[in-house]
């Protein structure tokens, strides 16, 4: 009766927000309450709202930009906000100093925060070793520390006992690379890596068998990964997170959203069949109950998650004894259930490619991609217009009208915001069928209770990468 109730409130609490959350709510509640994990007589919902200076602060305490002085990539901005605490939610960006190319990635995790965390520190390590030649790989394996990479805004560090135990799985890693003696293209290195690093993950959990590597490969986190390099756009995807490219028409006037990630849930027809295939017949009625992988795992593809893909006789030696019999689904019986494999998308940029946003499924729940991108540019011209006006001497009468004139249609787009991330934020909370961004609704979702936010929205993290038009028309084709 306490759980009719609770439903009641909060659906009729949801549907004073936009249809975004109400659908969110509708999508979790059932999950929530039929497991009975919430046990609450009821909650004062009528909560201290929040001014706008105060959700302003909120939005942007996470935030972060960076401009490059050459390349394809002009900026990138990030942000992101957390429903669980701590954030489950993991974001990556970082500059290959062997080939200046250019990795963004967003890890959302489940279950913790740990796997999340250690993927995104790694991964990025297993790819561009897997794009080297020979003999630069083998340099590695005399370095003390690996200068592979220049990381943007990292937070994270290991304890030095896993930095240990991640350098001699990478080493390894490195060694068997060089047995193969060849380098890989960017597809396949994306898709060697994943599968490597959350092997090493399940290897490492069963050599140390500790409470830290066991929480590594027990949390799980799916990923998507962009890899550029020069003209050539690379998306790797293993599991609910997504990208979107924003292209700009001809006419400069209208904004194409394309997709460059594939969703492994439930919703997609292929994996759902795909996982229905490498099982026995009689197992067809419990792999998939309740939307979910085994009634509990919504992505069908994630990092980590081994009490998915060990034996049973392995879960019960190594993670049993630290989470208790519970840690194994029902019904399990042939596993491996669940594989990190990425789908990988390529894309040729061209000078109408303006952006890609990266973004974990909390952003998607409540914008479509179209929404999405419309949204950043328009953000683009209200930023432009904003910036100090510079023409070129030999201009035209005509020209100047023209920039004037789009001028003039940015000042109407000025964002409250400058990073991109946190304008796509403060409109998945807040924004309403006009177009317009409703202060009391931000404010009631970044005022709600730690114990019911996680029913209206997931963490989000959004990464918004910003190419450079002119150096991609001068890159050969």
């Amino acid at each position: 009766m306490a759980h009719n109730k609770l439903t009641y409130n909060l659906l009729k609490y949801s549907n004073e927000l936009n249809f975004g959350h109400t659908y969110y709510f509708l999508k979790n509640i059932y999950k929530i309450v039929s497991k009975a994990r919430l046990h609450i007589p009821g909650y004062n919902l009528n909560v201290p709202r929040l001014s706008p200076n105060e959700v302003t602060t909120v939005l942007r305490a996470n935030e972060y930009s960076h401009e490059f002085s050459t390349g394809p990539v002009k900026s990138y901005e990030t942000n992101q906000l957390a429903s669980n605490n701590p954030i489950e939610d993991t974001r990556a960006e970082a500059k290959c100093r062997t080939n200046n190319g250019y990795l963004f990635g967003v890890f959302d995790g489940h279950g913790g925060a740990s796997c999340a965390q250690v993927v995104a520190r790694r991964l990025y390590q297993y790819l561009v070793a897997a794009t080297l030649p020979p003999d630069k790989l083998s340099s590695l394996l005399d370095e003390k520390e690996n200068q592979l990479l220049e990381y943007y805004n990292n937070r994270d560090d290991f304890v030095d006992e896993l930095k240990t135990v991640y350098t001699e799985s990478f080493l390894q890693y490195v060694r068997g690379l060089l047995s193969l003696n060849k380098t890989m293209e960017t597809k396949e290195a994306l898709e060697h890596s994943f599968l490597r690093l959350d092997s090493d993950i399940s290897t490492e959990a069963e050599k140390i068998a500790d409470r830290k590597t066991i929480s590594v490969a027990i949390s799980g986190c799916v990923a998507c990964v962009a890899a550029i390099d020069g003209n050539s756009l690379h998306v790797a995807s293993t599991g609910d997170a997504g990208a979107v490219l924003g292209i700009l028409s001809d006419t400069g006037k209208s904004w194409t959203a394309k997709k460059l990630s594939v969703e492994h849930n439930t919703d997609n027809r292929n994996e759902v069949d795909r996982i229905l295939s490498e099982h026995p017949q009689e197992e067809r009625l419990h792999i998939l109950e309740r939307e979910r992988l085994l009634g509990q795992l919504a992505p069908l593809r994630a990092f980590g998650d081994f009490s998915y893909k060990w034996p049973k006789e392995k879960l019960q030696k190594l993670a049993v004894p630290h989470y208790g019999s519970e840690v194994i689904p029902p019904y399990y019986k042939t596993p491996p259930y669940l594989t990190c494999k990425p789908e990988v998308t390529y894309k040729r940029l061209t000078p109408r490619d303006k952006f890609l946003v990266i973004a974990s499924d909390g952003l998607w729940d409540l914008l479509t991609p179209s929404q999405v991108v419309k949204m950043v540019g328009e953000h683009m011209s209200g930023k432009a217009a904003l910036s100090p006006l510079r023409l070129p001497r030999d201009t035209k009468l005509s020209d100047v009208n023209k920039i004037l004139s789009a001028r003039k249609q940015g000042l109407d787009k000025v964002p409250v915001d400058r990073n991109a991330a946190t304008h796509l934020l403060r409109n998945a909370l807040g924004g309403n069928d006009f177009g317009e961004v409703e202060h009391a609704r931000v404010s009631q979702l970044l005022s709600l209770p730690q114990d019911v936010v996680r029913l209206f929205r997931d963490d989000i993290t959004v990464t918004v990468v910003y190419f450079d038009s002119d150096f991609i028309t001068h890159v050969p084709m």
